[in-house]
């Protein structure tokens, strides 16, 4: 132990440290470790082998035990704990963590080395309060939330930590709705910053190989999460502030929307075109006209325009009957014109003043107040008229504005003041209707689309999206790196306006190249201003029979892309995900990403590209065109003839990719009778894969036994190809026998055996066609002579 201190003690005067804070004595107790400097005290526990938290508690100040954002509890792991001549440690397994007593200084370890140390840790200034941290000079580093830069690596800007709305963005917007305090790090590490208060993180934009953490007030508390790969830190990360339940089935199907629909008529007429169109489309999405004819002067009323929507109870059911959800857009905005200003005033469910009284500001929509969701009395009636919607037949909630877009610094909440609570504020609207759902509504998974949250929102079901983008190739360009690191941050499920929000610039190329992109989306959401129909359905002629070729891909993958969700529900791992999280290369490209394990996806975000150049990353197998079956190389970098019809997409060899045949919406689904693709690749000899299956509603319907996973494996070896075929079946799963069509792709059979059987088989250029019965409880093994 004194040979492993003396190394560390060495290893750590390379950074910089705090002089002036001095050590006084310690407590090590019920794994926990406490120390006593002149200025304060630490607060250091292991929450697991791989995730450590730390609090500083300033002298004279009361430890806050309070996390807006971490749920996971201390875990019964192995900690040791050394008191070393002039050094404390602490280690588990995976991380160390090192105390120098004098100059005082606290170091976090992975594997030996270095990877964070505070520099001078907590400092309080006369306008702020900050936490210093060393770091390396050639690492990178990513996170802070929802930012539009031209890069990935983030190093080099101080992000405003206040979530706010940016109209109209192209390639850069540094401030946007969802302020994340994390910053992940390429050396396989993350920090997290446990405070809700509004505030800046400082990623070196000084250049001296500096970190700062900086708020206005609250916790003092970060945690640091190491990983082994990206996928384990991603994991970990979702593990300390919650997973993200699985969302309803449907919510992966199309969705119409607009900004914004009138009138009854117009929602029925809508529906009606894709119908005549026989566009698949799972969800209509009424913006604020449903509760008022004007963009000002309404917000707040909550309640339908009879006038425009005069018999919404028979237009909801009627789209029910065809299957197709109906989804409101609400505000937490209450104004004082509004048909419920009177009732919301006086019930004192409003955001108050100094004195008491109802806050009011104005702002674009109108002079208003907010819903507080944070006192009990608030959220009781917000979620009341969310119950009554939901009873009346409403599938899904959109909750827009909530940074919120305008909240004096005056306001009072009963979580605190206005810049206290801010950035949470989305965070806890979400909390109230995903609890309300769990009380009112246990058997229905909620849809729950949201502007604005903080880390962990992604644990209420938050369905977070990009804002008001612009409707530009610019708009289209910043998408790849905001969903990408977002998902990073534990919010998989960002995703954009398809086609481009704010403008009316027309242009049916653009809208094509995004809705090629979105079919790779965690949710496919053609949504903009009415001044150029967003639809697909309102297209012309020729673009809306591309644009349906789009959405009816999107229903063919739904199988790979609802295992995908159960996935990220399982193991926190992004649906997107970014290009260096397979080959664990520390620079990210924001021009392509992985959708999921098994594909590549380049979109093309500039007009009349005809080739592009495209790297290859260094994997075992090869990667395959997933349109044309062209085979490529790893760790090469090709150019690609770029089509009009589809985006650059590639499957990497040996996956399986479940698919079905196009469906009216997802009410259909059914894996009674589906198509698996297998990709042969002589360098991939074994592989894996699954399809995930459950009811499509029911909520944590893996954990209730309400499941099936089907899961495949390839061999092969001289000339011998194997495919086995099981199932695990959830104990309340009423599983059925199955027809599948495996779709063998780049080989040529000589023989085909299935259960020891000779059968037959089906052979075109590119592709082989085995039908296999899959009966409940059997295990079917084909054999292929190649």
């Amino acid at each position: 132990m004194k040979k492993i201190l003396c190394f560390l003690l060495i290893t750590a005067i390379s950074f910089a440290q705090n002089a002036s804070r001095s050590y006084l004595s310690h407590t090590w107790k019920k794994n926990i470790l406490e120390v006593k400097t002149n200025d304060g005290a630490y607060l250091i526990k292991y929450l697991s082998d791989k995730i450590v938290e730390t609090s500083f508690i300033p002298k004279g100040e009361a430890f806050n035990p309070n996390s807006e954002a971490v749920i996971k509890s201390q875990e019964k792991n192995k900690v040791k704990f050394s008191d070393g001549i002039g050094a404390l440690m602490l280690y588990s397994k995976d991380i160390t963590i090192l105390i120098d007593k004098a100059p005082f200084k606290i170091s976090y370890l992975k594997n030996g080395a270095i990877i964070l140390s505070e520099k001078n840790g907590y400092a309080k200034n006369e306008n702020n309060e900050t936490i210093e941290f060393n770091i390396s000079p050639e690492e990178k580093l990513y996170g802070g939330g929802s930012r539009a830069f031209e890069t990935m690596n983030r190093r080099g800007n101080k992000l405003q930590l206040y979530n706010r709305a940016s109209y109209g963005y192209q390639t850069h917007a540094d401030l946007m709705n969802f302020c994340i305090p994390v910053v992940l790090s390429s050396k396989m590490y993350a920090v997290h910053f446990d405070n809700a208060a509004i505030g800046y993180l400082d990623l070196d934009s000084k250049k001296d190989n500096t970190l700062v953490y900086e708020t206005t007030s609250g916790r003092k508390t970060y945690q640091v999460l190491i990983g082994d790969t990206w996928d384990d830190l991603t994991s970990n990360y979702t593990s300390l502030t919650g997973k993200q339940p699985l969302p309803p089935r449907w919510a992966f199907g199309n969705f119409s929307s607009r900004f914004g629909y009138h009138s009854q008529e117009e929602v029925e007429r809508t529906i009606q075109k894709f119908e005549e169109s026989k566009i698949p489309v799972d969800a209509i999405i009424l913006d604020l006209y449903w509760f008022g004819k004007d963009i000002k002067g309404t917000m707040g009323n909550l309640d339908w325009d009879k006038d425009n929507f005069p018999n919404p109870d028979k237009m909801i059911t009627d789209l029910s009957k065809k299957n197709i959800k109906t989804i409101l857009i609400t505000e937490p905005f209450i104004l004082t014109t509004s048909s419920k200003w009177q009732e919301a005033a006086s019930n004192k469910i409003l955001a108050t003043n100094a004195d008491g009284t109802s806050a009011t500001w104005d702002f674009y929509f109108g002079n208003t107040g907010i819903v507080d969701v944070f006192k009990p009395q608030g959220k009781e009636w917000f979620w009341n008229v969310y119950k009554r919607l939901i009873n009346q037949g409403v599938g899904g909630l959109w909750g827009d504005l909530g940074e919120p877009e305008v909240f004096p610094s005056s306001a009072i909440t009963a979580g605190g003041k206005a810049d206290e609570i801010h950035n949470v504020y989305g965070h806890n609207w979400a909390k109230l209707i995903a609890e309300g759902y769990q009380k009112d509504f246990p058997n229905q998974r909620p849809f729950i689309l949201m502007r604005a949250g903080y880390s962990g929102s992604q644990r209420f079901g938050m369905i977070p999206w990009s804002g008001d983008v612009s409707r530009s190739w610019g708009g289209l360009q910043s998408q790849v790196g905001i969903s990408v690191q977002m998902g990073m941050q534990g919010m998989a499920y960002m995703h954009s306006d398809l086609g481009g929000f704010a403008g009316d610039y027309f242009d049916n190329e653009l809208y094509l190249r995004w809705l090629q992109y979105g079919v790779f989306n965690p949710i496919f959401r053609p949504h903009a201003q009415e001044d150029v129909a967003s639809e697909v359905a309102y297209k012309d002629i020729v673009t809306k029979e591309k644009a349906k070729k789009q959405v009816e891909l999107r229903y063919q993958l739904l199988p790979y892309n609802y295992t995908l969700a159960f996935e990220n529900n399982q193991k926190g791992l992004p649906l997107m995900r970014p290009f260096y999280m397979e080959n664990n290369s520390s620079d990210i490209k924001s021009d392509q990403y992985y959708w999921g394990a098994d594909f590549l996806v380049k979109p093309i975000t500039s007009a009349n590209i005809k080739e592009i150049e495209l790297q290859f990353p260094n994997t075992v197998f090869n990667w395959f065109d997933f349109y044309s079956d062209k085979k490529y190389a790893s760790n090469t970098t090709s150019k690609i003839e770029v089509a009009e019809d589809h985006i650059p997409v590639f499957v990497a060899g040996g996956s399986f990719i479940p698919r079905i045949k196009t469906i009216t919406n997802t009410s259909e689904y059914s894996l009674d009778n589906f198509d698996l693709h297998y990709y042969f690749d002589e360098k991939a000899t074994a592989s894996s894969g699954s399809v995930y299956n459950d009811d499509g509603v029911t909520p944590n319907a893996f954990e209730k036994g309400n499941y099936e996973l089907l899961k495949f494996s390839s061999s092969h070896s001289k000339g011998i190809l194997k495919i086995n075929f099981k199932a695990e079946i959830g104990k309340n799963f009423a599983s059925k026998g199955k027809l599948v069509n495996l779709i063998l792709h780049t080989i040529q059979p000589k023989k085909v055996f299935l259960n020891g059987k000779e059968s037959a088989f089906k052979t075109t250029t590119n592709q082989t066609e085995i039908s296999i019965s899959w009966e409940k409880g059997t295990k079917p093994e084909i054999k292929i002579e190649y």
